[in-house]
């Protein structure tokens, strides 16, 4: 049996949810990562991108094309995200990541992005059906996904609204398509981003300490 393969099978059943390994194993790091994110540490990045390789391998074999992509597009924004935030610790004065709300422009633009880009991806979906099994909730998490981790390159408080907001989709979504230990995760995340969000939002109070903005 190859990686690729052990990935995809059964670890165990739980309530009569048959959890896969790949399932398992890339929300765990994808858990580390938000933590790590919360803690405003770079290590987040090479995490996120780890979680995103491996559950790219769980949903291309569930033909979840969607969220397949979506792992794709994790990879390539963990990327930019790590240098983003390379030069952020760079600006700090303290040597810490410097975070800020989003300016009502860059909302805007955010919110813009999100409906045009659902849009459009949920359309291509429905148009190709064999891309997702669930077009419209699958393109509003690959959407999400992107926004939300362009505000968390870009140090903004509102990234953790965004990664709320793919919650409230995501663990109904998980659950449906055999993914239940995303499905358990996503309500974890659900716990971490509140906390993260209360530990972010107080630091916009200390801007003398926090320095540029990312």
């Amino acid at each position: 049996m190859n990686a690729v393969s052990w990935l995809n099978s059964e670890a165990f059943t739980v309530f009569g949810q048959h959890i896969k390994w790949a399932d398992m194993i890339g929300n765990l790091i994808g858990l580390a990562a938000l933590a790590l994110g919360w803690r405003r540490s770079i290590w987040t990045w090479p995490a996120q991108l780890l979680a995103g390789a491996i559950l790219f391998t769980a949903f291309a074999s569930a033909h979840l094309s969607g969220s397949a992509g979506k792992q794709l597009v994790v990879i390539v924004v963990a990327l930019w995200g790590w240098q983003a935030w390379k030069r952020g610790k760079q600006q700090a004065q303290d040597g810490s990541l410097a975070v800020r709300f989003a300016t009502w422009r860059e909302r805007g633009v955010l919110i813009g992005a999100a409906a045009l880009g659902t849009l459009a991806v949920g359309g291509l979906f429905t148009l190709f059906p064999s891309l997702s099994w669930d077009p419209w909730p699958d393109a509003y998490i690959f959407v999400g996904t992107i926004v939300a981790m362009y505000a968390q390159a870009k140090g903004m408080v509102e990234f953790w609204f965004a990664w709320l907001l793919v919650d409230l989709v995501g663990v109904p979504l998980n659950f449906a398509n055999g993914f239940a230990f995303s499905g358990f995760v996503y309500i974890i995340y659900g716990a971490l981003v509140l906390w993260g969000m209360r530990d972010w939002w107080l630091r916009t109070r200390t801007p003398a300490l926090e320095g540029a903005p990312a």
